[in-house]
């Protein structure tokens, strides 16, 4: 059951298609792996073998040497652990390997900074399939990126279900404002409500 929560979860972007927002556009990528979901690529967990916890064991110390190095000053140091002590623990820990075949995906990318509604778009949903070194990755997107998300963040998940979606689009209009102003070299400032950019027609009456 919680699985199942996840998963909708990972969806719920989705519902933008069915929400005053204009639809989303989808981008798709055709060519060697390159698409990170979202920040790298297609990859999966694997138990540990020997080749896997030598060079993790390797990079950590490395890590940690270069760390304290570079940081000379600092109270705070590092433990340099021997050789065989880290490669131990590697052996017990769980390692990222590229992932040869199949299918993996991101949802929709958004934390909140200040306060409960001060949405922030962090990355755009993606799915990817990969076969051996190539990718199908088709990427969910709005031409006013970050806006666009935001805004229905606030619309989905700040805004009173029980209203009208123009009640609850006007409370977002409020709570969430789009509004912008651009400053070019020797140019007039132009000032934009995205608002009006993001809404279907019929919801900007």
């Amino acid at each position: 059951m919680q699985k199942l929560k996840y998963t909708l979860e990972r969806f719920r972007w989705v519902k933008a298609l069915f929400s005053p927002f204009t639809p989303f556009k989808v981008s798709w990528y055709v060519g060697k792996t390159t698409v990170g979901t979202p920040y790298f690529l297609p990859r999966k967990l694997v138990k540990a073998t020997p080749e896997l916890a030598t060079k993790a064991a390797l990079r950590e110390i490395k890590d940690r040497e270069n760390w304290n190095k570079a940081n000379p000053d600092s109270k705070f140091k590092h433990t340099v652990k021997p050789f065989d002590e880290t490669y131990a623990e590697q052996m017990k820990n769980r390692h990222f390997v590229p992932l040869k075949v199949g299918f993996s995906m991101n949802g929709l990318g958004w934390k909140t900074k200040w306060t409960d509604t001060d949405f922030r778009h962090e990355w755009n949903p993606v799915i990817s399939f990969v076969f051996f070194g190539y990718q199908i990755a088709a990427t969910f997107y709005h031409p006013h990126q970050s806006h666009y998300w935001e805004s229905w963040l606030c619309y989905e998940y700040a805004s009173d279900k029980t209203k009208s979606k123009r009640e609850r689009i006007a409370f977002c209009r409020k709570k969430c404002p789009q509004t912008w102003t651009s400053h070019k070299h020797n140019e007039k400032p132009v000032t934009t409500d995205y608002w009006n950019l993001i809404l279907k027609k019929k919801y900007l009456k």
